[in-house]
């Protein structure tokens, strides 16, 4: 499929599926065997329309008055990327939580691997954490500064790599333990 076709079905996606509500676009859009990875916490993977249709049931129960914007929308070859925002209102408890009647924002980004109009593979990273902090299910922990941890700090992870002459290979990989810096420092 041309890049144009594939911003326009990602386009669509997006505006039915998260800002309208309609489910009948997931199972339009999204192959029987695609794999959605990054929408819920940790590894686990949303498998087929079936599947995908209950997370947006979640997060549509859960949240009323929802919309979305994309951003930034790019394309290559078979993937396209979305840089989009989110505003809504928690006024449900499908995720678990009692509804608080805060509003919402957080931003996140898609990435979508289409094969013949339809989306096979996709990829999410999403501000999870701010939308909890936002409706009360979580709270910054205080450090024994009396400053808050969490957000407000930044693990940084250093990594040496030795390269092995003009060859280009890695001969080896030290890795320096990881260490919290506040944003203040």
């Amino acid at each position: 499929m041309p890049i144009e076709e594939n911003l326009g079905l990602m386009r669509r996606w997006f505006q039915e599926v998260w800002n309208e509500g309609r489910v009948q676009t997931v199972h339009d859009l999204l192959a029987p065997n695609a794999v959605a990875r990054g929408q819920r916490s940790g590894e686990e993977d949303i498998r087929g329309p079936e599947e995908f249709v209950k997370f947006v049931n979640e997060i549509r129960g859960s949240f009323s008055e929802m919309t979305l914007k994309i951003e930034d929308i790019l394309g290559a070859d078979d993937k396209v990327v979305v840089r989009w925002s989110a505003s809504m209102t928690h006024t449900g408890h499908t995720l678990g939580f009692p509804p608080s009647g805060k509003s919402v924002r957080i931003g996140g980004i898609s990435i979508a691997r289409i094969l013949n109009g339809k989306i096979v593979e996709g990829w999410d990273n999403w501000d999870q954490l701010g939308m909890l902090e936002q409706i009360g299910a979580y709270k910054h922990r205080e450090a024994a500064s009396g400053r808050p941890i969490g957000r407000d700090s930044l693990s940084v992870s250093v990594f040496s790599l030795g390269l092995a002459g003009i060859s280009g290979n890695i001969s080896k990989a030290q890795s320096v333990p990881a260490r919290t810096v506040n944003r203040s420092e």
